[in-house]
């Protein structure tokens, strides 16, 4: 006898049994309108927030990058990490000290060619004490080398040199100025470095 409100075991089991049964014959789309409808530009979006990548070239680390906003688009050719948030570079010797520091405002990394393209703001500074102003600079990642052909400044505890154009290696110790357009000197102490 079964008191009223009760289920047995085994007409709980049958019934779930069933549902599932029902659930998984149910569906009538089939697997190429299920891709159609997919928005594929997130499924090839990767996202993250306070990225550090470490640059090595034969076991040694080159380079350091920080950004607050990282974006790895795969879904293109080439595929690129796109920084909209801006971005921090430390290049190193082998004994790890601070060579040089890149900063800029935006950045993109194409993985292919090892190319990282930056914008906006983008200021260079050395050991030296000198230090690049630019809207543009590439550093190629394999060469180690700074590359633009956008109006440059240089500042140095002498001289102020402009020009457009430039290619540097990553360390900013070597650097020509493809059409130097100017220079002034200046008195070491007057200079805001």
């Amino acid at each position: 006898m079964i008191k009223p409100g009760f289920i047995s075991k085994k007409a709980l089991i049958l019934g779930c049994i069933l549902c599932l049964q029902g659930l998984l014959f149910s569906c009538k789309n089939d697997i190429q309108q299920l891709k159609a409808t997919l928005d594929k530009s997130i499924v090839n979006v990767e996202r993250a927030e306070d990225v550090t990548i470490i640059y090595s070239k034969d076991g040694a680390t080159k380079a350091t990058l920080f950004t607050s906003h990282f974006t790895h688009i795969q879904n293109v050719d080439p595929s690129y990490i796109e920084m909209k948030k801006g971005l921090k570079v430390e290049f190193y010797n082998d004994s790890l000290q601070v060579q040089s520091t890149l900063t800029a405002k935006y950045g993109k990394y194409f993985e292919q060619n090892g190319n990282v393209l930056v914008r906006d703001s983008v200021v260079v500074t050395n050991l030296k004490k000198e230090q690049l102003n630019t809207e543009e600079l590439v550093w190629n990642e394999k060469l180690q080398k700074f590359y633009t052909e956008k109006f440059v400044k240089i500042t140095t505890p002498t001289q102020i040199i402009y020009g457009d154009g430039l290619e540097s290696n990553q360390n900013f110790s070597e650097y020509k100025i493809i059409n130097i357009k100017g220079m002034i000197g200046v008195t070491a102490n007057s200079l805001p470095l």
